[in-house]
C-alpha cells in the first residue's frame, strides 16, 4: 500500500513538473533555470522597495514573456519607478529591459528534475530622467548568466552567477560592472496534489560584487564593493496563477568610501500563464 501510495505522489509530480499548464519553480531574487512553455504567454505584474540611507527606490514592472519553443523563452520588461534620495524625490519610466533565457540541460529522473540556462538580458536606455540613475541610466547596459536548478517532492536547490556590464553615459560617466552570485534551498512543506494550491518556502543568500565607477576614466573613490543578503521567501501557485515574494535583508558589507549600506529590499511578484 505505502509502495503504490509513493509511486502515485512520485508520478503525480512528475506530471506536475512537466505539464505546460502549471509552474515551474524559481526563486524570488535570482534566476532559476526554468523556461516558459512552447508557445506560452507569461504575464506578471511585480512591485519591488528598497531603502539604503536616506535613499528610497520602489517600481511597478510589467513583464511579457512568450515560449519560443519547449528551453528557449523571450520576453520584455516595462519598469515605472521612483525614487527619494532625502532631499528631492522623481518619478518616471525606467529603462525597458529585453531578456530571453535558454535551457540547454534536462535531466528527470524518479521523482527529481535538474537542468541548467543560460540567460541574456539588454536594459536600453529609453528612461525618462537620465540624471537619476534609478529612473533612466543613460546607457545601454548588459547582463549574462547562467543558473542550475534541482527540484525533487520535499527539496530544492538553486545557484545562479550573473555579470553586469555597464555602458558610458554623455557625461563620461561609467557605473562599475557587477557580478552577482547566489545560493538559494527551499522546501515545500507539504507534497504536491495536482491542481491544489501549492507552497514552496525559499532562503536566498545573495551576493553582489561593484566595480568602481569611472568618470572620464577616472575611478571615483565612493563607489563599488561587496554585500551580502540572507533572502527569506515563498512560491505559492494554485494551476495558472502563482504569487512570489520576499525580503533581503543585509549581513555583511564592504563598500568603498562613504556609501550608504543597504537596509532591506523587498519584492511581490503576480504571475499568469496563459
Amino acid at each position: 500500500m505505502k509502495c503504490l501510495q509513493t509511486c502515485g505522489l512520485v508520478t503525480g509530480f512528475l506530471f506536475f513538473i512537466s505539464s505546460g499548464s502549471v509552474f515551474a519553480h524559481d526563486p524570488v531574487f535570482s534566476p532559476g533555470p526554468h523556461v516558459l512553455f512552447k508557445e506560452g504567454i507569461e504575464v506578471l505584474v511585480a512591485t519591488d522597495r528598497e531603502k539604503a540611507g536616506q535613499e528610497k527606490n520602489s517600481g511597478l514592472n510589467l513583464n511579457l514573456v512568450y515560449g519560443l519553443t519547449s528551453d528557449w523563452a523571450a520576453g520584455i520588461e516595462l519598469p515605472y519607478r521612483s525614487a527619494d534620495n532625502g532631499l528631492d524625490k522623481s518619478n518616471g519610466i525606467g529603462d525597458t529591459r529585453l531578456f530571453t533565457k535558454y535551457r540547454f540541460w534536462r535531466n528527470d529522473s524518479l521523482g527529481v528534475q535538474e537542468s541548467a540556462a543560460v540567460l541574456l538580458k539588454v536594459m536600453l536606455d529609453n528612461g525618462d530622467d537620465t540624471s537619476n540613475p534609478s529612473l533612466g541610466t543613460g546607457t545601454t547596459d548588459t547582463l549574462l548568466g547562467f543558473a542550475y536548478g534541482y527540484e525533487s517532492l520535499k527539496w530544492y536547490r538553486w545557484t545562479s552567477l550573473r555579470y553586469r556590464r555597464n555602458g558610458e553615459n554623455a557625461a563620461g560617466l561609467r557605473r562599475g560592472d557587477k557580478w552577482l552570485l547566489d545560493f538559494v534551498v527551499g522546501i515545500r512543506p507539504k507534497l504536491p496534489i495536482y491542481l491544489k494550491a501549492d507552497t514552496v518556502l525559499i532562503l536566498e543568500l545573495n551576493g553582489e560584487q561593484g566595480q568602481r565607477a569611472e568618470l572620464n576614466g577616472m575611478a571615483l573613490a565612493n563607489t563599488g564593493g561587496t554585500e551580502w543578503f540572507l533572502s527569506p521567501g515563498v512560491f505559492w501557485t494554485l494551476r495558472n496563477f502563482a504569487v512570489k515574494a520576499g525580503i533581503q535583508f543585509p549581513i555583511a558589507s564592504n563598500l568603498n568610501g562613504r556609501q550608504p549600506e543597504s537596509d532591506y529590499r523587498a519584492k511581490l511578484e503576480l504571475e499568469w500563464h496563459l
